[in-house]
């Protein structure tokens, strides 16, 4: 019997530290793990914004293609880099314990603030961009793409004053003393998945094999989560081009769920928050998409799509 899980993951640093996150986890199984780095078209096309890509899968499509021709066993993803929906052969079979969802302000100014006026902060995201303008209209969003190594020597070289990052990856790369703000969610609501590792497999991968990962990857709490926010977005119909954003988390027995989407200039900000049991997920995402949608989301999709941004 096989006894390797080959595991597919883009190639930057980041990346092959969630890798081999999951490899460690799946260690005590008894299984070997072999981790093959896989370029995505959004890891080659840096000069260029991801909205503007035009696709919803621009880091994954390449390791989903790896799934589908057996080359790997399971793809280890940032649960939010991926579509609302993924191929019909393929599904998500486990979501590691969640890191703190905040997105975070990192400068090499420790007195840095938002609030300071005329500042160039660095981010590439939508819905960041969106909720600058929205919250800090003053400060000026730079856009800066690249892995995380990238990005802060461009913050080094004085491109930016400051970049917004999730704090998931800055911790895990161990540029924690950068941070000098952490952005409650309160207000800045992280997009859907954030702090979270995705494993996705072919639905044909081995009975053996898809029990290994759901054992010891897998965090029940945080699938619940993140399966009501990918509801959402799914019933959204968002992609990277879309500045929404959804988090859920435990309160009690009940998983409440707030999300939204932000109009591209900021000017119009839509957030729903619903309850909902564990065993309901799917509608709780479903209900809080539908009452977004009929307050004014359907029209800032439009609008979007349409290409207006004001």
């Amino acid at each position: 019997m096989n006894r390797i899980i080959r595991i597919g993951t883009r190639g930057s640093k980041l990346a092959l530290w969630q890798a081999d996150y999951v490899s460690r986890l799946i260690q005590p199984s008894g299984y070997q793990t072999e981790i093959v780095p896989i370029d995505t078209r959004g890891d080659q096309m840096l000069d260029v914004t991801i909205a503007k890509i035009g696709s919803k899968g621009v880091f994954t499509e390449e390791i989903e293609a790896r799934l589908l021709d057996g080359n790997i066993d399971i793809a280890v993803h940032s649960a939010k880099d991926l579509s609302s929906e993924i191929p019909d052969e393929l599904e998500l079979i486990a979501f590691t314990e969640r890191e703190l969802v905040n997105d975070v302000v990192i400068s090499t100014k420790k007195n840095f603030s938002l609030a300071e006026g005329h500042v160039k902060v660095g981010t590439s995201a939508t819905r960041r961009v969106a909720f600058l303008k929205h919250y800090y209209p003053e400060a000026e969003a730079v856009s800066i793409r690249g892995n995380l190594q990238t990005r802060l020597s461009k913050l080094q070289a004085g491109e930016c004053d400051a970049l917004i990052l999730a704090y998931a990856g800055v911790h895990r790369m161990g540029f924690d003393n950068y941070i000098v703000e952490k952005i409650e969610t309160s207000y800045f609501v992280p997009p859907v998945g954030q702090g979270c590792i995705a494993i996705e497999c072919h639905k044909k991968l081995s009975f053996d094999k898809k029990q290994v990962i759901e054992r010891w990857v897998n965090h029940p709490e945080t699938e619940d989560c993140v399966r009501a926010e990918r509801s959402f977005l799914k019933t959204l119909q968002g992609g990277c081009s879309i500045p929404s954003f959804g988090y859920a988390h435990y309160e009690g027995n009940l998983i409440t769920l707030k999300a939204g989407l932000i109009s591209l200039d900021g000017q119009r900000l839509i957030k729903v928050k619903h309850s909902a049991a564990p065993m309901e997920t799917k509608e709780l995402g479903e209900r809080v998409a539908r009452e977004v949608l009929e307050n004014g989301g359907e029209q800032i999709l439009w609008e979007i799509r349409q290409g207006v941004t004001a």
